[in-house]
């Protein structure tokens, strides 16, 4: 494992302050390299370029190989590191080899947020690797996925809410972003009728209305407190009948930024599909963040 400040010298424990970014010299990684650097410069934070060269099974000749990839990984990260030095950022590179999501995993512990790229180009039918989610699951902080996608003149931060105490966790981290860049905040919520089969008559429509009408309230009271602490932010209320994945993916199509609530997982649990998160992380339509 090799560890350097842009200067040469080693690099001081990571802090809260720090945005760890899994970074390679592959095209898929530009875009959340080129994230992580503007999130660095908004907000003062400390980045750590970081490459995990993954693959090794223990073949004979296998180390050379392994060595020579940190090498390039290396070099190709210091350059990065020194260009982005000049810009007055304080960046450290490291280098290592092993399983790439359970290095993440490990780095995210010392981190304030992790920045993961990802190689999914958009559209609700294309579905993403596993790797990112395992990394979701499993992380110690926010991570944010940043999908190969031109977000380019798009604004606004969409997050999902259900109440959850996630849920609480991901409305104030969208709102800070919101207010960070003084874009609008929409917060939504979804409601889903009680699921019957068979030939039997069609929803009251007083029953439809009562379960549109409860879940505007309750949307309408999550942007109330969160107007407490951004009393200047603009923020809209999403209520739609639906599947809360689908509602947030659509939503977002035209956003900055998601945000999602994860509970992570342990084990093998942390490896069923299934939750919402899972599911807005498997159809990226713009850079999500998946906080706890």
């Amino acid at each position: 494992m090799t560890e350097n400040a842009a200067n040469g010298e080693p690099s001081s424990p990571g802090t809260s302050a720090t945005i760890v970014v899994g970074a390679t010299s592959k095209p898929g990684s530009r875009r959340a390299i080129e994230w992580a650097v503007a999130r660095a410069v908004s907000t003062g934070a400390r980045l750590e370029l970081f490459s995990v060269i993954g693959g090794a099974v223990g073949a004979v000749g296998e180390q050379e190989v392994v060595q020579r990839a940190v090498d390039y990984e290396e070099a190709f990260l210091r350059n990065e590191a020194a260009s982005l030095s000049a810009r007055g950022i304080d960046v450290a590179v490291r280098v290592t080899h092993g399983n790439p999501t359970k290095e993440l995993v490990e780095a995210s512990a010392d981190a304030g947020l992790l920045v993961i790229g990802s190689d999914h180009t958009g559209g609700t039918d294309k579905h993403r690797g596993p790797h990112g989610t395992r990394i979701v699951a499993g992380a110690h902080c926010p991570v944010v996925v940043v999908p190969d996608i031109d977000t380019t003149g798009r604004t606004g931060v969409v997050v999902g809410v259900d109440g959850s105490e996630v849920s609480h966790a991901a409305l104030a981290f969208a709102a800070a972003e919101a207010a960070r860049f003084a874009e609008p905040l929409t917060v939504v919520s979804t409601w889903m009728p009680v699921v019957y089969t068979g030939d039997i008559a069609p929803y009251p429509d007083m029953y439809l209305t009562d379960l549109q009408g409860t879940t505007e309230a309750f949307a309408q009271s999550m942007a109330d407190e969160v107007r407490k602490d951004h009393p200047n932010l603009e923020i809209v209320v999403h209520v739609d009948e639906g599947d809360p994945a689908a509602v947030i993916t659509e939503v977002a199509a035209s956003a900055r930024l998601a945000v999602v609530g994860t509970h992570g997982r342990t084990g093998l649990a942390r490896f069923l599909l299934g939750s919402v998160s899972t599911q807005v992380l498997d159809h990226l339509t713009t850079v999500t963040a998946a906080v706890r």
